[in-house]
């Protein structure tokens, strides 16, 4: 697959460049670590609360945990922002890679599942527990995998491009 010239012309603006060559402490290495932090505050609370429903942690109360969803938000937000960054720096190797769209319908349905976790297990006050585990169970499950997808499909995207750069092969 031939990468678009586009790719090319966002690859020499001046970010692009700055963001893949700079020896910055605030360059690619930065953003791709506060992209990691991010993803451990969206992930990480989401196992908990995924394990929980499965019925590890049975101690914990359920209602407890919906401020965490806060902190997944957060997570999310950081991950959006640096992934856009981490996309500026090398165009060509995401746009041409079929692992790069895998991921972004991943976390869609990631997104939507937690979503759901929240509206049909935490928002209703008056499901008991067994009620708000019986809800949440399937939902449990999916987030797990899908989250685990997301982790996996990020993490092949080093290694399964086709261009690193415009013209210039991985």
């Amino acid at each position: 697959m031939a990468a678009p010239l586009f790719l090319n012309t966002l690859e020499q603006s001046s970010l692009s460049r700055w963001l893949r060559e700079s020896e910055s402490v605030f360059g690619f290495y930065f953003i791709l670590a506060f992209h990691t932090i991010g993803l451990a505050l969206a992930v990480g609370p989401n196992a908990a609360i995924d394990l929980r429903l499965l019925g590890v942690a049975h101690d914990i109360p359920l209602p407890s945990l919906r401020t965490w969803f806060n902190v997944m938000w957060l997570g999310l937000a950081i991950n959006v922002t640096s992934g856009i960054f981490l996309v500026l720096a090398y165009p060509s190797k995401a746009f041409t890679n079929p692992d790069f769209y895998i991921k972004l319908t991943l976390i869609a349905f990631a997104v939507w599942t937690l979503q759901r976790i929240k509206s049909q297990v935490f928002d209703d006050s008056r499901l008991s527990e067994a009620a708000r585990l019986a809800r949440g169970k399937t939902l449990a499950v999916w987030s797990l995998a899908l989250w685990a997808g997301v982790i996996t499909a990020g993490r092949l995207l080093a290694y399964t491009c086709s261009y690193l750069v415009y013209g210039v092969p991985c």
